[in-house]
Order: C-alpha cells, then sequence, then structure tokens
C-alpha cells in the first residue's frame, strides 16, 4: 500500500461529488461500495459497508483504505493492472478487513475502475463472506414494459415461497407453458421475470402483453401485428408482441380477460407456433416461451363457457399458485426493507430502523392487495416519515356496516378466524418465537383465554403439510 501524497486533491474530490445520480445508485447498492482515488484515500463509502465495517454514515470518508482493508494489495502496479484490464473481468478476492473497534471481518472484494474527464477511481464492491454464503434474497433485474431495467427482488423467507422457487427451477430451463395462478397483487409478473431470467432466453428481454388492459379490438393486431391498411387508420406496418418475443419468452398477463375470438386465434398459435399479421396472408414461424398468468378461476371460466377448454389445456402445461401474502408472513420484513431502500432513494429519505411494533403488527395485518397494497403502504410511510427510523401503520380493515343486533356476533366470528387463521399456518402452536401468540401480538395466557372463549380448540389429528 503506497502512502498518501499530501498534495491537494480537492479537484479529483469535487469531481466525484458532482456526480450525484452516481451517488445515488451506489448508495442504494445491496452490496457494500467503496470509491478510491489513485493515492488509495476514500471519496465515498455507501452506508452498507460502513454498517460492515462499524463506522457510523459518513464515517469512512477521507480515511486510508488500508485502515478497512490491511491485507488487500494496493500498490501502484496492482492499481495500473485494475485500470488495463475489462471491468467485467475482474475477480473477487476474499481478504481480511478491519472493523473500526480492531476486530477482523472476513470480506470478498472486486475492484473495477471509472474513468472520468478530469479523474480516475477505483470502485470498490464488498460482501461480507457470510452475507455472500447465506443470503436469503434473490435479486433479478426486471424489464418494465415501455420503460427502463430496474430491480426487484423474489423474496423466499417463507416455505410457500421458497416452494414456488423450487418449481420455478425444476421448470425454467425447459420450454414448457407456464401458467401462474394467484390473487391481484402477489407479484406475479416477478416470478415470471424468474423464470425467463433462468431460462436459456435470458440474453434477450421477456415481452409483456396485459390481456385485459387492450381493447377487443385492437388485442389481435397487438398480438400478431398489423400490415400496413389492414384497417382505417393503420398507416404503417405493425410487428405484434409474438414477434417481438421470437426467440425470447412472452407473458401474457390477465389471460382470463382475453375476449372469446382472441382465444381461438391464441390456441392456433400455441399448436402451429405460426402467425399471420393483420391483412397479410404470409405465415410467419416463432419460436416463443409462453408465461401466462391469471387471477381467475379458470376451471370455472371453462364451465361458464367465458374461457375455451381447449385453451385452458394448452396453458395448463406447469401450473403454478402464488400464495397470498397473508399466508407468507415471514416475507413481510424482508418485502418492507427491499420497499423503504427502494424508496429511500428515490425520495433522498435514508433510514436506518424500522420499528419493531410496525412490523409485528404490519405481519398481524390480512393483507387484501397482497404485496401490491403493502408497497403501497410502505410508500406512503417514506413520504411522511421525519427521521431515519420508520413506523408504519398497516391500512384500516374495511368494515361493512351491520345491524347493531349483529355487531357483537359478527365481530366474534372476525375474531375466531382469524385466531383460527393464524393457528393453523403455524401448526397450532401457540408459544414460543413464531408462535402464534407472538404473531398476534399477545401473551400466550391471553390468548388460551381467548381461544377458550371463542370456543376454539387444537384438533386432534392436524392436516400433513
Amino acid at each position: 500500500m503506497s502512502a498518501m501524497n499530501p498534495h491537494d486533491e480537492s479537484q479529483e474530490h469535487d469531481a466525484f461529488v458532482d456526480r450525484s445520480a452516481f451517488r445515488l445508485a451506489i448508495e442504494s447498492a445491496p452490496v457494500g461500495i467503496l470509491v478510491c482515488d489513485g493515492h488509495a484515500r476514500i471519496v465515498f463509502a455507501n452506508q452498507k459497508i460502513a454498517s460492515v465495517f462499524g463506522y457510523a454514515s459518513g464515517g469512512l470518508t477521507g480515511l486510508a483504505v488500508n485502515q478497512l482493508l490491511p491485507s488487500a494489495d494496493w500498490s501502484s502496479t496492482t492499481r495500473e493492472n485494475a485500470a488495463a484490464e475489462d471491468p467485467g473481468d475482474s475477480s473477487t478476492t476474499n481478504v481480511a478487513g478491519r472493523r473500526q473497534d480492531g476486530t477482523e471481518v472476513s470480506v470478498d472484494v472486486r475492484w473495477n475502475v471509472v474513468e472520468t474527464n478530469d479523474a480516475r477511481l477505483w470502485v470498490g464492491s464488498v460482501v461480507e463472506r457470510s452475507e455472500s454464503e447465506h443470503a436469503a434474497i434473490e435479486r433479478m433485474e426486471v424489464r418494465r414494459e415501455g420503460g427502463s431495467p430496474g430491480t426487484r427482488r423474489v423474496v423466499a423467507e417463507s416455505p410457500a415461497t421458497r416452494l414456488v422457487l423450487e418449481q420455478i427451477d425444476s421448470v425454467a430451463q425447459t420450454t414448457a407453458t407456464v401458467l401462474l395462478l394467484g390473487e391481484t397483487g402477489t407479484g406475479k409478473e416477478v416470478f415470471a421475470q424468474a423464470i425467463h431470467r433462468s431460462s436459456a432466453r435470458h440474453s434477450r428481454p421477456m415481452i409483456t402483453v396485459n390481456c385485459g388492459a387492450i381493447p377487443a379490438a385492437l388485442i389481435e393486431s397487438e398480438l400478431f401485428g398489423r400490415e400496413r391498411g389492414a384497417y382505417t387508420g393503420a398507416l404503417a406496418r405493425q410487428i405484434g408482441r409474438f414477434e417481438m418475443a421470437n426467440g425470447s419468452t412472452l407473458f401474457l398477463d390477465e389471460i382470463g380477460d382475453l375476449p372469446l375470438e382472441a382465444q381461438v386465434k391464441l390456441l392456433r398459435v400455441l399448436q402451429d407456433r405460426v402467425i399471420e399479421r393483420l391483412g397479410g396472408g404470409q405465415p410467419i414461424k416463432v419460436n416463443v416461451r409462453i408465461i401466462a398468468a391469471t387471477n381467475r378461476n379458470l376451471e370455472q371460466a371453462v364451465a361458464d363457457r367465458t374461457f375455451r377448454e381447449d385453451l385452458f389445456y394448452r396453458l395448463n402445461v406447469f401450473p403454478i399458485t402464488v400464495t397470498p401474502l397473508r399466508d407468507r408472513i415471514d416475507d413481510i420484513p424482508a418485502l418492507v426493507w427491499s420497499f423503504v431502500d427502494e424508496y429511500s432513494t428515490a425520495l433522498r429519505r435514508p433510514i436506518e430502523s424500522i420499528s419493531k411494533e410496525s412490523l409485528a403488527a404490519l405481519q398481524r395485518y390480512s393483507w387484501p392487495g397482497n404485496v401490491r397494497e403493502l408497497r403501497n403502504v410502505i410508500e406512503r410511510a417514506m413520504i411522511l416519515v421525519k427521521g431515519p427510523r420508520l413506523v408504519v401503520a398497516p391500512p384500516t380493515a374495511l368494515i361493512v356496516p351491520e345491524a347493531p343486533v349483529l355487531k357483537s356476533t359478527r365481530l366474534a366470528d372476525i375474531e375466531t378466524e382469524e385466531i383460527r387463521r393464524v393457528l393453523q399456518n403455524v401448526g397450532w402452536r401457540v408459544r414460543g418465537h413464531g408462535g402464534a401468540a407472538e404473531i398476534l401480538g399477545l401473551k400466550p395466557n391471553t390468548l388460551d383465554s381467548r381461544m377458550a372463549k371463542l370456543g376454539i380448540r387444537r384438533p386432534s389429528v392436524l392436516p400433513r403439510s
């Protein structure tokens, strides 16, 4: 490690500080980020790495990097070699870091070089070894239709979500059609992206169609394309979503809302893998992997003759049910933090902690709007927050007014149903960490009394999970 030169480096420092967008990006990164100048001085460090090494936010700026990474090689020769390498080829090394209290921490470090007009910066990503080996959250890049790439997480803390990810692992590398089933707001598009990203087609973007958002008169041209003059106002040729997704994945969201006439044509394409643009007679072969999703009961729709039975069987090759949020409450803390990280960056409001009482209350709420509702609740809380500690109040459940004579009975029914649901989710375990009493925010003895009053009894034989 070469010694720092004492000359003025303010110009190089300011060149970095002025790049506010860069600063925001690395501040919100899921790993620790160090930015060093050519004299081994730290000019920026995000909150993640500060916490890994036991420093306060901003406490690393100005320090020599060898105070954190004494075993890392920072010779001028090494720096010049790193600058000459392709950043995509930079390697990760495991080194012993030193916390502020003098204790050691094992970290994985990867260095890359960023060239600017007036400075060369060394950017190091640092991950504590325990995190890199035991990460519980899978991060993936999601391309939203008509938007730019973003980052979302598949949170897999609950058994229900882990089961879904196991199913995704089984089917992703095949070309089988997948049907995602689940309530509105459960995050079916995120799971569709997880399938696509794990498939052999991941190098091309997944194309998304919301079948319920396109007028019936336009659905055919949207899916299959049109030729110029196909109808009044069709002034130019337009390729459809199937052609866009050729060699990739087509995600048909809200497939249950597809009009019957379009269902017939979709079935033909799924059978023959050939499309024809509207107003044209030339067959076009397409190689498309289909993922469909719906919040409707398609079997009932088939019985009601609003959905074609033959199309249902074509789509129902590998069904995956995405569990509602109320049945995977273990995912809630990680989901909350992921949304907090997102809005901290967007709103420039850093959050250091979340009230434990808030997280417990969020886990008790039933979330009829699922992950989408939770996201909205966190966004509102982030808009209102005044400091580094976030307190989140769950939404107030909608209560339909009833006649006064029925009120007490109705409330008892609601309470009974809620307690029974929580008990079933935890295998009728009242006490201990993760037990029903903890989830409901009650003392175990209080819950015992409440169960006796409401006539709730543990079944003699529990169903197999």
